[in-house]
């Protein structure tokens, strides 16, 4: 489960969404991530899960990766799934237990809600996948650059998002060399019940946290003999500026907008 975990990972690319502006890639990842929670019913739902497929189609992206992102959720995905199921209001189709009661409206809800997270999640992590650390941050850093008014050091707030992603893969990778080697020392970390699985963690966090630190600590220093002062007075090597594509990618997800919205009118007025 681990080694499935894949936020915060860049696959380099050509595609069109690799080279988008980082800065266009964040408003219409929000975009999209409102344009899910707009859709109201099954109609308006499938058009914006195949408008999500093409952009994993295009990108490049394999889709085994993309599955990747979505596994780790498994559990919350279910658990909110069984949640809609057994509390849908109307007629029960069927009775489990005499009290847990599964509705046609239970039903659509538990279907509904699985997949706008399962797109949710596809969506945030199309925004990693195809976008560098480093235009990550500088994209955030423009983006919330009207927050200096109050006196806010987005730079270092830009930063700090941007190391925090790009050391997930590592920490996974740490967590599983530390667990390799407990393993080797004969820790039991795959058996037993709940209270000796949660106590067999304790030889793997501890290291974790220790190894966490100095890598911390590592970095610091280093930034510190680069004389790194934060972003009073920095420049930027690499100008971006926004291309035909960016403002056609923004027109586009417009028009998406706008037809979810003629979608969700045409089913409320069948019914």
């Amino acid at each position: 489960m681990i080694n499935d975990i894949t936020i915060g990972q860049y696959f380099p690319g050509n595609s069109v969404v690799h080279k988008m502006d980082a800065r266009m890639k964040i408003i219409l990842t929000a975009a999209v991530i409102v344009e899910l929670f707009v859709c109201k019913n099954f109609i308006s739902l499938a058009f914006i899960t195949a408008v999500c497929i093409l952009i994993v189609l295009i990108s490049g992206i394999p889709a085994k990766t993309v599955f990747k992102s979505v596994k780790p959720l498994g559990i919350i995905i279910i658990i909110t799934s069984l949640l809609n199921l057994f509390y849908g209001k109307g007629e029960p189709l069927i009775t489990i237990f005499g009290r847990l009661k599964i509705t046609e409206s239970g039903i659509y809800t538990a279907v509904f809600m699985s997949v706008r997270i399962i797109m949710l999640v596809v969506v945030g992590s199309m925004l990693t996948y195809t976008t560098t650390p480093t235009d990550l941050t500088d994209a955030i850093e423009r983006l919330f650059k009207p927050l200096k008014i109050f006196k806010i050091d987005i730079h270092s707030v830009a930063m700090t998002m941007t190391i925090a992603l790009r050391f997930i893969p590592t920490l996974i990778e740490e967590i599983d060399k530390i667990t390799a080697a407990q393993k080797s020392r004969g820790a039991d970390m795959d058996s037993g019940g709940l209270i000796h699985r949660i106590k067999a963690l304790v030889p793997i966090l501890i290291p974790l946290f220790i190894s966490s630190f100095r890598r911390a600590n590592d970095l610091a220093y280093a930034m510190d003999c680069r004389c790194y002062r934060g972003g009073a007075g920095r420049t930027k090597m690499k100008q971006v500026k926004m291309r035909f594509r960016d403002y056609a990618a923004f027109i586009i997800v417009a028009a998406i907008f706008a037809m979810l919205i003629f979608l969700n009118h045409l089913s409320a007025a069948v019914i």
